[in-house]
């Protein structure tokens, strides 16, 4: 472990990197502010640059977010740091922090990967891809994803078996397995908060036969199907390979519900689902695409023009709560649904489901603060101290929230919420700064 004494100073300190986290970060930057912005993955860009298209322009995510993800690369003012965490996030007298920041060993130095991929070559080990949310196999060493910035190869130490085959093949010999964790400590005028989201887990819904059920994927899984990075050349379903002509989404899993203790909407489902349905219709024209809901929430602009833009597509949408999913023995799925508009449970078989399912927040980020307490609301998300006037500030002083950290919300929300929190960041240091020159 190395230790360095010397305490860092930077303007902000932006913990996330997605699309909130990294927009706050360009806008403190812009004008003219230190920015140290971190993520405890391997890239940067979050989920949103694991995505298809947007809603409900049917835009390229990719092509959205790579921009910024460049853009935050070069700037100059912007420090951005992969695999680590920040603790013991202390607020002084004067309205400062000071945070521990851990970085992970990579097992690469990032400045000299060319990102060509031999030491994945090499590698002997196949270990599942949670960039493709194990839909395929990955190297022990290997690059996250093809768009992945940093762009550089990281070595996956618990599945290692230290072989050495990748140090041989790497031309630029920068593996180096005696990395070991960094700390530091560094001190910076305001902390934003874009911690993101996690999805709901569908195990936690037995009844859904995810886990048991291969035909029986997430909304992500099918995400990833239909992204261009995506692991195959078309869609298919896992058990056998096929290409799945009849698929049914089981929208609300894990959202709107109090058994699995998740009783609020996700706000972004019903159109994730709808979205992906279109893109199928066009990945697969002989396809039947059934969405099965309670309600839908077609609330934002343009929203009820695309629900009613996939339904003249032909995608079919019935009112029905899913009660259970079983399997026959080739791997086509029976929903049992009791069907609102005729009062009558109901069989149908379809060939591959996709479970829509919810966002939930990301859990530890109140540990974080030593002698401050960031409030969450009744259900974890980050309390928002006063949502209508000001729903960037937070319970603490000086630390601002952005993005999904703080409610669900979808893509151009996020982003409006992360100029909320970067202006009243930059105001912070302002008043801070004026305080230091009075004094």
């Amino acid at each position: 472990m190395q230790d360095n004494n010397k305490v860092k100073e930077y303007d902000a300190l932006v913990i996330g990197a997605g699309i909130a986290g990294g927009e706050a970060a360009l806008n403190l930057a812009n004008v003219g502010n230190r920015v140290l912005l971190i993520d405890k993955d391997l890239t940067v860009g979050g989920k949103m640059i694991m995505l298809s298209k947007v809603f409900p322009t049917l835009d390229c995510s990719a092509c959205i977010t790579t921009p910024k993800v460049s853009e935050i690369a070069r700037h100059s003012l912007i420090t951005t740091l992969t695999s680590t965490e920040a603790s013991d996030i202390v607020q002084k007298d004067n309205g400062t922090f000071e945070a521990l920041i851990t970085t992970q060993p990579r097992y690469v130095h990032i400045e000299d990967c060319t990102g060509c991929q031999l030491c994945e070559e090499a590698c002997p080990v196949n270990v599942e891809d949670e960039y493709q949310y194990g839909l395929v196999g990955r190297k022990a060493a290997f690059i996250p994803f093809s768009i992945a910035s940093p762009r550089a190869a990281a070595i996956d130490i618990e599945n290692c078996t230290l072989c050495g085959a990748c140090e041989r093949a790497c031309p630029t010999n920068c593996i180096d397995f005696t990395q070991t964790v960094e700390k530091f400590m560094i001190e910076c005028k305001t902390v934003i908060v874009a911690t993101g989201f996690q999805l709901f887990d569908p195990t936690l819904i037995p009844r859904y036969g995810y886990g048991r059920f291969k035909n029986v994927i997430t909304s992500m899984q099918m995400e990833r199907q239909l992204a261009p990075t995506r692991p195959f050349n078309t869609v298919l379903r896992p058990s056998d390979g096929k290409i799945p002509d009849n698929i049914a989404y089981v929208l609300c899993t894990g959202s709107r519900d109090k058994t699995v203790g998740t009783p609020i909407c996700s706000q972004v489902c019903c159109m994730y689902s709808t979205k992906q349905a279109q893109l199928l219709m066009g990945a697969l024209p002989m396809a039947d695409i059934t969405l099965y809901f309670l309600h839908i929430r077609a609330f934002g602009k343009g929203f009820n023009e695309f629900y009613a833009q996939a339904q003249s597509m032909g995608v079919e949408y019935v009112k029905g709560k899913v009660a259970k999913i079983t399997e026959k023995e080739d791997g086509n799925l029976i929903l049992r649904y009791e069907d609102i508009s005729t009062g009558k449970v109901t069989e149908t078989e379809h060939d591959m489901v996709v479970l829509s399912v919810g966002i939930l927040p990301n859990q530890g980020i109140t540990g974080l603060f030593k002698n401050r307490k960031l409030e969450l609301d009744q259900f974890n998300y980050i309390s928002q101290s006063n949502p209508l006037e000001s729903p960037a500030t937070t319970s603490i002083k000086g630390v601002f929230v952005a993005g999904v950290a703080s409610a669900p919300m979808d893509i151009p929300d996020s982003i409006l919420s992360a100029g909320a929190a970067s202006s009243e960041a930059a105001n912070y240091i302002r008043q801070l700064s004026v305080k230091q020159v009075e004094v």
